[in-house]
């Protein structure tokens, strides 16, 4: 017998259409992170000749930016998922 004090997993199941939402932000977030890493790395690049400085600070004001961008993904993947969630249990 299972004590009502001990909380219990709670499984939930989404089809498959969550797990595939959530590779697509996951796909997302990736292709957001390496492009930050490039516009980082060519900027630091710029640094190094004096003619490239202006060039490389709008490289790293654009790597600034798209980390702003990663929140954003990971918060959309999250109410999107909640959404697929509350349709999945409409319809049961």
């Amino acid at each position: 017998m299972i004590s009502k004090n001990k909380k219990q997993p709670l499984e939930v199941d989404l089809d498959q259409s969550h797990v595939v939402i959530q590779r697509r932000y996951e796909a997302l977030g990736a292709v957001n992170d390496l492009l930050i890493a490039v516009w980082f790395l060519i900027g630091s690049f710029f640094f190094l000749k004096e003619t490239l400085v202006l060039d490389g600070t709008w490289l790293f004001i654009l790597g600034s930016a798209q980390l702003l961008i990663k929140p954003i993904i990971k918060l959309t993947s999250l109410v999107h998922v909640k959404r697929v969630y509350k349709s999945s249990c409409k319809q049961q």
